[in-house]
């Protein structure tokens, strides 16, 4: 990537996190680094590949955070989904362009999408199914709290709490087994 792409990156990432996602459209992309709108089509054949470009930043940057909470507690799916939380709230423009929209994962850096994934699937003994079931819980939660669909007064930590201990159990419960 180029020094002025790299910058257009950033500019773009400014307007996502302070304005929303309205804010950001090629235009007030251009004026905000001071350059015209087709000076950027060199850069970036249009918007959606600008979006690509912010998803993988977050997608590295979720992977970096995922990790350091690896190395800080190895195993703990209670620590992930905690830093996993804790980076989503501190970026809910990014969070959710990353996570609402069709992606073309070829679109990304090679290995990236595994390399964030990889944590997780870790903590849960490299069980598919449950790393997918992990994330969908963590996921949820995160949107529907960036959404504020929990009604007034939920206990949202109580909520997460239940959830991670659910995850957090080092197997499925003779229940689980038994209705699979």
């Amino acid at each position: 990537m180029t020094e002025r792409a790299r910058q257009i990156i950033a500019a773009a990432r400014t307007l996502l996190e302070t304005e929303g996602p309205e804010a950001l459209t090629m235009r007030r992309l251009a004026d905000s680094i001071g350059i015209t709108a087709p000076s950027l089509y060199k850069h970036f054949p249009d918007k959606a590949s600008v979006l690509t470009a912010l998803a993988g930043e977050v997608l590295r940057e979720t992977a970096e955070t995922l990790e350091a909470a690896e190395s800080a507690a190895p195993g703990s799916f209670p620590a992930l989904a905690t830093a996993y939380r804790a980076y989503a709230l501190a970026h809910p423009h990014l969070y959710l362009l990353t996570t609402a929209r069709p992606m073309d994962p070829t679109a990304l850096p090679p290995g990236l999408q595994e390399r964030a994934a990889a944590p997780l699937f870790r903590a849960v003994d490299g069980d598919q199914e449950r790393a997918r079931a992990a994330w969908a819980f963590a996921h949820g939660m995160v949107v529907l709290e960036l959404g504020g669909r929990f009604p007034p007064g939920a206990d949202l930590s109580a909520a997460w709490s239940a959830g991670i201990a659910a995850f957090a159990r080092s197997a499925p419960s003779e229940a689980s087994r038994a209705s699979g």
